[in-house]
């Protein structure tokens, strides 16, 4: 396995171990829709569960096809971002690669959370005055930034391989 592999297969890893250490800090720290100010008027430490897509996105409580649904999506595209990793890894761009190791580590957090939870735990909590984005986690995150970083190496803005 050469170096960029090695390194990837550590962003999965922290971004998955990252995922779930927090969640688990969270629910053992706050009571279900509890809510801890961090940075006044910006940032709460919140713990709510969400049944549907990232940041609350079709957060729908009452239906089981939905959930079926979410969870063979979540596998079907850690399927087909492990298969492209794994056939092109070597002539991806580095940003490329990366943001799919990120993408795969956040879709797996929460794939274990909707597989063992039936939900998705989320806390970070950001606001500026009465307005709120919807509250997400670490996977979300990771989720979000590797797909952004896998736009910037598909138009052209990553780091080639052999840079």
């Amino acid at each position: 396995m050469n170096r960029q592999r090695i390194k990837h297969w550590a962003a999965f890893l922290l971004t998955l171990l990252l995922d779930q250490g927090t969640k688990l800090a969270v629910v053992s720290i706050l009571p279900l829709y509890g809510s801890v100010p961090v940075i006044p008027g910006f940032f709460n430490l919140v713990h709510v569960r969400n049944r549907g897509m990232a940041f609350g996105l079709m957060n729908r409580p009452d239906s089981g096809f939905f959930f079926i649904f979410l969870v063979a999506a979540s596998i079907a595209a850690i399927a087909i971002l492990g298969y492209w990793y794994l056939s092109r890894g070597e002539s991806l761009k580095f940003s490329v690669s990366a943001g799919i190791s990120l993408m795969i580590g956040g879709a797996v957090g929460n794939l274990i959370d909707r597989i063992r939870l039936g939900e998705v735990i989320d806390f970070i909590d950001l606001y500026l005055g009465p307005y709120h984005w919807p509250a997400f986690n670490i996977a979300d995150m990771a989720v979000s930034g590797g797909a952004f970083l896998v736009a910037l190496g598909v138009l052209g803005a990553g780091k080639s391989r052999s840079d």
